[in-house]
């Protein structure tokens, strides 16, 4: 009798990852790396020299125009960065250019080696040229798992909108993704404006990121205030700090013993401590960037964890990796923007929500956490830990990205 059944066949396992952002930059891509080196697959990866959030190379590297480096045994190609891109348009989209150019050099010099290129995306979408290059040229299978949406992103940071201007980056979308095998994305809401670019139906799947802090704490910090608010991660125009100080102001004055924990870096750092001093709001604590492994005890020692974004369009189904981590810790959120994080705090009771560009909004919020009990505040944090468990697990979602990455199904 004749049939057909499908199986799955495992392909060579030679991996090249490319991407801006590697190790020793905070990402999940380090930890999905690692993993994949643990579990046999032999992989390498195409980054830029360390350098985010601060615009400038880390301590203990040099910015060359190549040289290779070790993430434990994974060999790491590292191409030229222009600094100073965090305070210059100018200088942040000829960045941009200079990846794509030196690292498509390095594309040709080492792609043909590898079975698979995985792209991970993560700001510009212009650091999947080079892996589109490998796959027209040497026919590799080239897997894209986008955390941010081109055209929306760049006209969420602040480029005007043009018909030229909004011509190519269309163009340069279509390619992206016509020329790549397989696709994920960080966000469900992605998936229906991509699927417009594309010539021929592709199957696009949600892969969430997952928390890559661990959640034990073993001495929880002792912060400035007697309630602490704390926000962490990249401190740059599109999270709308200035709004949340503007409503903390009041809330200061009148909860002398409420603070506001700011831990991280980014290019409004020094706008947002000009505010602080020009609007006279006290009670606002610059941590600066910490080490991964000091967040944990940040966020044990915090009352409610703060995350906020600008109103536009994108983030509407935007879901900031911070989000997942801050399931992680199991305490009350304070989502300060609109779309689908709000959503999940409202359905799962997980805190508070507020209106990014209301300021009454948001000082209300920060009222309406005043006023909950301690109990209350411990109710809304453990339900975080089932909407963690439902959707954000570590290992199934790299289980999902492997069997995407490595493995296809055939028929027989």
């Amino acid at each position: 009798m004749n049939f057909i059944a499908p199986y799955i066949l495992m392909l060579d396992k030679k991996l090249l990852i490319i991407g801006e952002a590697f190790y020793p930059e905070d990402f999940i891509i380090n930890d999905l790396a690692k993993e994949w080196s643990s579990q046999g697959y032999q992989v390498e990866v195409l980054t830029r020299n360390p350098s985010y959030p601060f615009g400038k190379i880390f301590e203990g590297y040099q910015n060359k125009i190549y040289q290779k480096t070790f993430f434990g045994e994974i060999p790491v190609h590292r191409v030229f960065v222009l600094q100073g891109y965090q305070k210059s348009k100018v200088i942040k989209i000829l960045n941009y250019f200079s990846f794509v150019f030196f690292a498509s050099l390095v594309s040709l010099w080492i792609g043909r080696k590898f079975d698979r290129v995985f792209v991970y995306q993560t700001g510009p979408l212009t650091v999947a040229l080079p892996g589109n290059l490998i796959r027209i040229l040497f026919n590799k299978k080239l897997t894209i798992w986008t955390q941010d949406l081109w055209p929306d992103t760049v006209y969420a940071y602040g480029f005007k909108k043009s018909k030229l201007f909004d011509k190519c980056l269309n163009w340069l979308v279509s390619f992206v993704y016509n020329n790549s095998d397989k696709i994920a994305v960080s966000c469900s809401g992605f998936t229906p404006k991509l699927s417009t670019f594309l010539k021929e139906e592709k199957t696009i799947q949600w892969i969430p990121n997952w928390p890559i802090i661990e959640s034990t704490s073993l001495d929880p910090k002792v912060l400035p205030g007697r309630f602490n608010f704390t926000f962490a991660g990249n401190l740059g125009k599109v999270q709308n700090l200035e709004n949340v100080l503007l409503a903390f102001k009041n809330i200061s004055i009148k909860h002398p013993e409420v603070w506001i924990n700011l831990i991280g870096d980014g290019s409004a750092m020094s706008s947002l401590k000009a505010l602080v001093k020009n609007h006279e709001i006290k009670n606002i604590n610059f941590v600066g960037r910490r080490p991964l492994m000091e967040m944990p005890d940040y966020f044990s020692g915090s009352d409610v964890l703060l995350i906020s974004l600008v109103d536009s369009s994108i983030y509407e189904f935007m879901i900031p990796s911070k989000f997942q981590t801050y399931l992680n810790y199991e305490k009350p959120i304070f989502a300060i923007m609109k779309g689908e994080v709000p959503n999940m705090v409202k359905r799962y009771n997980l805190g508070i929500i507020a209106d990014p560009n209301d300021i009454d909004s948001i000082y209300q919020g920060f009222e309406a956490f005043l006023n909950l009990s301690r109990q209350d505040l411990d109710q809304m944090g453990s339900y975080s830990i089932d909407l963690l468990n439902s959707t954000f697990i570590r290992e199934k979602n790299i289980e999902k990205l492997t069997k995407l990455t490595f493995e296809e199904t055939c028929t027989v």
